[in-house]
């Protein structure tokens, strides 16, 4: 069971897409993730960019926590369909989900919430180096604020991502069993 873990929604439960290859974050690696994301005061009036979205967790997450917009991006129909069901059952405004698929939703400008001030990107085990690779790149050409942060989840025998120009990791990845998380910054 996928569950809010803090904030103004904390314990409601989530729905998962059925059959779509989705793997939520787990509970464990989120209540550490936003723990480190709250220690550097990432969340509380910014905008939130989920890519990737699964059932929403990471970006319903951070709108408990005091974010204040969101855009979820999930290509798969029934995945995207859950995440909407989720968004409605815990009544959350500033919250909109965009059913495509990233590249799509990065080949345009910003929407009206202006750049990402925390993006999160959570891609399925088989999105390949090159591909996070040139989602990494678009972030940098417009989508991400100037004091932005990115969260890259991956397989913990993913390679560490590599970073542009324009991007700077920060601090040590965090090794959760079969998951890494890195956190990257404006450089």
């Amino acid at each position: 069971m996928t569950r809010i873990i803090a904030g103004t929604r904390g314990g409601r439960t989530l729905r998962t897409p059925p059959g779509s290859g989705t793997r939520p974050t787990s509970d464990r690696v989120r209540e550490a993730l936003f723990s480190a994301l709250e220690a550097r005061d990432a969340l509380r009036g910014g905008h939130v960019l989920d890519l990737y979205a699964g059932s929403g967790a990471l970006g319903l997450e951070a709108m408990s926590r005091g974010a204040r917009s969101c855009v979820l991006v999930e290509s798969d129909r029934r995945a995207a369909s859950v995440v909407a069901a989720n968004v409605a059952s815990l009544a959350l405004t500033g919250v909109r989900v965009v059913p495509t698929t990233v590249s799509a939703a990065l080949a345009g400008q910003p929407g009206a919430e202006g750049p990402a001030d925390l993006v999160f990107i959570d891609p399925p085990y088989d999105v390949g180096e090159e591909a996070l690779g040139t989602v990494l790149d678009r972030l940098v050409d417009g989508w991400l604020a100037a004091d932005g942060l990115v969260v890259v989840e991956r397989s913990s025998r993913s390679p560490e991502p590599a970073w542009p120009t324009g991007l700077e990791r920060v601090g040590k990845p965090r090794k959760y069993g079969e998951t890494t998380v890195w956190l990257a910054e404006r450089a």
